[in-house]
């Protein structure tokens, strides 16, 4: 691959803007309007670019057999399972499938009885159309499944029967949107259905369509213009909505978000009597909620309680006062729950790895349930009694679902199991801890080959996250073993801003502390070069979405650390966030610009605005969706402009897919395409195969 390419020649169109007293100069703010055909005209001279320097590279070829070979044998794997009505639902990968499949199992003791509700891709052979989510009702009879196109994550709700796979009449549109998302409970006698709405018609300004979701109610056999408003007037601009009901619909839950930033409030109505009643508020720091079979609605505190404490409320007595502990703050950090005939199933972080312990809600007493060490506790679905069917995998063994009731030694795996070609018995899994600038220990998982040198020479590939109280966890990933055959490492960070040790670590990377998330990176990257098992002109580094914005950082801070750098759907213009939907709903994770401290901030570390002319930077590709909802692809746009006019020696290209979005629903197909094209530039960049 040339380092020395000619570039599109991207116009500089000034635009100031005035924030605080400091004012901002933006020279490619023309690039935000995807519309303007000079913007699609320059759109498709960096795809040509991206494609020409790509396809020069030798390995692309043997790559994409590779993965192609790879993806194509892996064996079907279930994932976002629900049990109602005695029936078992699951959404189902079953390569060479572009899209995944909703099926059912009549009965979950034999899974051989599996049964195909709905199979997207005979909707749409293209592999466009995807499920974002489904919800079957309480007797199983029924199936709403939320359908969108290319990616774009704008879902409108259809119902299937069960048993005949048959479509109904009933469509409801703009019940999902990348923005808030979208969520939906059936009634007892699954005669209809509660949903999230967005704004429909002229009920809002154009900027406001994708705001103030609010829940409403559909009758089975009616028009969509039929449904009734239930609740949500009163709710933020930013809420996200998520709705649920006990096996028995007595009562119907609804939890709101308050943008991205982990503030909850929670609405419980008595089916009897129709009445609502508000639990809590944004500031009682009560998140994840489960309606149980006892009566009781079951909720995650972290009030004075930063790794968390599971408390219950009577739902015949629905009041805050009325709540009592029964599994108190330990040093594991509570991630989430399930709740079973006498049991709970609490899902326990440790760092990033996960276990899961049950706790007998008549004793209070606990025991973890054994599973594999360092691995991932996904999901648990509590059965019929104390049974659950528990999800779990690793970063070298495949995903599987096991069978566990009280009283079994190990839980027994079940038939819903991965099988894959690609053999990791060659690996070790290491867990490691470098040292942040401000002396914070940042956990890195590191997958090697056995018996490798640490002699400074090998390519590694590290990535990281950091944000929204999400925990990156062990999680079994295929397209590692190509990297690890090419003799690479992989290293994943634990960063601050995640949710791997609790609130407290998340808050201390989120709004005026993002800098933390980025330092722990770059530690990271400085333990693995002084550890010997890499130098600079072996290390890459990639991440996507919040990712992204670590990888733009980490490249405008610390060019010199880094051969090369893949950023997926990115955030770079930290000024020009929240004016998008979607940004508007990150405002409570990385703050506001009309807030001082704020934008001293976000433009201290936005990476668009830290880009000098004439530094040396690292190889960057930057990669888009035109259909993502969650990132505006104008942020990749402005950013591959202003990299590339720095004038670095190293290749800067932009590849935008025109067929998918953020990554949701992305068709297998593509996916291949993309980690053949991602795997072509690290090769060619660090000199491998």
């Amino acid at each position: 691959m040339s380092t020395l390419l000619s570039t599109p020649v991207t116009n500089k169109q000034p635009v100031t803007d005035e924030y605080h007293g400091i004012k901002v100069e933006d020279d490619y703010r023309w690039l935000e309007d995807s519309s303007d055909p000079a913007v699609q005209t320059w759109m498709k001279a960096q795809n040509a670019l991206a494609r020409n320097l790509l396809d020069g590279v030798p390995a692309l070829p043997a790559l994409r057999e590779k993965l192609k070979g790879l993806y194509l044998a892996e064996s079907a794997m279930y994932y976002l399972l629900r049990y109602r009505g005695k029936k078992l639902f699951a959404l189902k990968n079953q390569p060479p499938k572009q899209q995944r499949l909703l099926v059912m199992f009549p009965d979950p003791t034999d899974l051989g009885t599996e049964k195909v509700v709905l199979d997207p891709n005979e909707l749409d052979p293209s592999g466009g159309t995807s499920i974002d989510w489904y919800v079957p009702s309480l007797d199983g009879k029924y199936l709403a499944v939320s359908l969108s196109q290319g990616g774009s994550e704008q879902g409108t709700a259809y119902v299937y029967e069960t048993a005949s796979g048959k479509r109904l009449t009933d469509e409801v549109p703009r019940v999902q949107y990348p923005t808030g998302g979208g969520s939906l409970a059936w009634d007892a006698g699954a005669k209809g259905f509660y949903y999230t709405r967005y704004p429909q018609g002229n009920e809002r300004a154009p900027e406001d369509m994708n705001f103030y979701e609010q829940v409403y109610f559909h009758k089975l056999g009616t028009t969509s213009a039929e449904d009734s408003y239930v609740i949500g007037k009163e709710f933020p601009r930013i809420a996200e909505i998520f709705l649920s009901t006990p096996a028995d619909g007595q009562y119907l839950l609804a939890l709101v978000a308050n943008g991205d930033g982990g503030e909850f409030a929670h609405y419980l109505r008595d089916e009897k009597t129709g009445t609502w009643t508000q639990l809590t508020n944004f500031s009682d720091q009560l998140s994840n909620a489960v309606l149980g079979r006892d009566g009781y609605l079951y909720l995650l505190s972290r009030k004075n309680a930063p790794r968390g404490q599971i408390v219950r409320i009577p739902m015949a007595q629905p009041a805050l006062k009325n709540a009592e502990v029964i599994v108190p703050q330990s040093d594991n950090t509570i991630d989430s729950f399930s709740v079973a005939q006498t049991s709970l199933y609490v899902i326990e972080l440790l760092g990033g790895p996960s276990q899961i312990r049950r706790v007998d809600l008549k004793t209070r007493s606990s025991e973890v349930v054994p599973t594999e060490p360092v691995s991932f506790i996904g999901q648990s679905i509590p059965l019929e009694g104390d049974e659950v069917l528990i999800y779990s995998s690793s970063y070298i063994t495949p995903q599987a679902w096991y069978r566990y009731q009280p009283g079994q030694a190990r839980p027994e795996c079940t038939p819903l199991f991965m099988s894959s070609p690609a053999d990791f018995s060659d690996c070790e899994v290491l867990r490691e801890f470098a040292t942040s600038r401000d002396g914070t220990l940042v956990p890195l998982n590191i997958i090697r080959r056995k018996g490798i040198q640490l002699n400074g020479q090998n390519p590694v590939l590290l990535s990281g996250y950091g944000g929204y109280g999400i925990s990156l966890s062990p999680f079994f990933e295929t397209r590692k073993r190509v990297w690890l055959d090419a003799g690479g490492v992989y290293a994943i960070a634990n960063l601050r801003g995640g949710g791997e040790f609790g609130e407290e670590w998340h808050k201390a990377g989120n709004l005026t502390n993002k800098q933390n998330v980025f330092d722990d990176f770059v530690a990271c990257a400085e333990h693995l070069i002084r550890r010997k098992y890499t130098n600079p002109s072996r290390l890459a580094i990639e991440g996507g979405s919040n990712g992204g914005l670590l990888m733009g950082a980490a490249l405008t801070q610390h060019s010199e650390l880094f051969r090369a750098v893949v950023s997926h759907v990115g955030i770079y213009d930290m000024l020009r966030v929240e004016l998008d939907p979607n940004g508007a709903f990150n405002v409570t994770e990385f703050g506001t610009v009309t807030n001082p401290s704020h934008f001293e901030a976000l433009y201290e570390y936005s990476p668009y605005h830290h880009v000098s002319d004439g530094k040396q930077y690292p190889a960057v590709m930057l990669l888009t969706g035109e259909n993502d909802g969650r990132v505006n692809p104008m942020q990749s746009r402005k950013m591959a402009a202003r990299l590339q006019a720095a004038g670095s020696q190293q290749p800067v290209i932009l590849r935008i897919s025109t067929t998918s979005g953020h990554g949701m629903g992305t068709a297998l197909g593509e996916r291949i395409q993309i980690d053949a094209d991602v795997f072509a530039f690290l090769f060619a960049q660090l000199k491998l195969g």
